[in-house]
């Protein structure tokens, strides 16, 4: 083998070679897309990677819940801003109101102080200080949580001298209730992300190569010739992949509940209406990909640029809260953020309709502004 390949290298025209060469560089320079791609692709990750993702969340939104103020419970709130951790966003009156904030996905932490806390911190008493915490993602709450540990001692201890050393266990007591996945599992967390991710993948794909591998059968004449309009063509195609994915959702909803145990305390009625629109969302995008590019090979392109910042920047590996503000403004563009809400709003803390309609109507006006991009660029003749 070592001769024959010999003997093809002595045979070898470096001029044809060179030829063959600048032939692919110049293929390269006219498919605008791929070279694109090759530049822009690792751009995109590296600032991804460098500026935006966050294993600590930080400034993350907070409400405090004050029955009585005082200097001290002012103090709290301050040496918890300045801790970097909270972002207190507001006071709420109630505790119907801080749990609803909780339930919607407003604020991650909710905070409450209860009556007489001064005069029970100036006797020694060791008030106890609630935390709620919204555990749906473990690794947001966790960071924060643990800097609480230490607060009370730092800010209490210089204005109550008469306890120093600060009595056994501190002195306050902290009580931290984590909402909606109190044993922190992660799996609770992942799993119904997966529904987003596996749809995302799968329906854009599919429906993105559907269009140009018949352009280039060129079966795709046939549709031309018929008096079908671009938005029958489109819907029409979509049909089949809407029943696919519904599967895909009830392959995953099984595992999710019998191998993993994932709690699933709203309406699966729900669930699956949001499923329904979601995958709508996904399939357009697919068909606007498909009207977009030449070939196949455009359209995994197209696929994968759109899938990877939606799986880094929606939530699904890394804290949402804890980006920087334009990752969020970005995230909050794609429909995968949004159905993450969702999903786990109905499976962890079986949230009702309405309050879930802050996270539809965004993937309503997705599939309304794909669709009519895909619709202008559909074409009624090959090129």
């Amino acid at each position: 083998m070592l001769a024959r390949f010999h003997l093809h290298f002595r045979r070898m025209s470096w001029n044809r070679w060179l030829g063959i060469v600048i032939k692919e560089f110049i293929q390269l320079k006219r498919d605008r897309l791929t070279f694109g791609m090759i530049l822009g692709f690792p751009i995109v990750l590296l600032i991804i990677f460098g500026y935006a993702l966050n294993s600590d969340p930080k400034h993350l939104p907070t409400v405090v819940l004050i029955h009585e103020d005082s200097p001290f419970t002012r103090d709290y709130v301050s040496a918890m801003q300045n801790s970097g951790y909270f972002d207190f966003v507001g006071r709420v009156d109630t505790e119907q109101d801080a749990e609803a904030m909780l339930d919607r996905g407003e604020v991650q932490f909710v905070v409450t102080f209860p009556q007489n806390f001064e005069r029970a911190l100036v006797r020694g008493e060791r008030p106890a200080i609630l935390v709620q915490a919204d555990a749906t993602d473990p690794v947001a709450a966790s960071g924060a949580l643990a800097v609480l540990n230490r607060i009370g001692n730092e800010v209490f201890a210089p204005d109550l001298p008469g306890f120093l050393p600060p009595v056994q266990g501190g002195l306050i007591e902290l009580r931290v209730q984590k909402r909606f996945n109190p044993q922190g599992i992660t799996a609770f967390n992942i799993v119904p992300g997966l529904l987003g991710v596996i749809l995302t993948m799968t329906m854009v794909l599919m429906t993105g190569l559907a269009m140009t591998r018949e352009r280039e059968r060129g079966t795709f004449e046939t549709l031309l010739a018929t008096p079908a309009t671009p938005l029958e063509v489109m819907t029409g195609k979509i049909m089949p992949y809407i029943l696919i994915g519904l599967i895909q959702v009830t392959v995953i909803l099984l595992a999710a509940r019998w191998i993993f145990h994932v709690p699933m305390l709203g309406s699966l009625t729900l669930l699956y209406g949001v499923v329904l629109i979601f995958i709508c969302a996904n399939l357009t995008l697919g068909m606007t990909f498909s009207s977009l590019a030449r070939n196949q090979l455009q359209a995994m392109q197209m696929t994968y640029f759109f899938f990877l910042p939606s799986m880094l920047l929606s939530g699904f590996m890394f804290p949402f809260r804890g980006m920087p503000q334009w990752a969020q403004v970005i995230g909050n563009c794609l429909p995968l953020t949004h159905f993450l809400h969702l999903v786990r709003g109905i499976l962890l803390k079986g949230n009702g309709w309405e309050l879930l309609v802050p996270h539809i109507w965004p993937l309503f006006l997705f599939i309304a502004v794909v669709l009519g991009i895909g619709l202008k660029t559909f074409r009624r003749t090959l090129d």
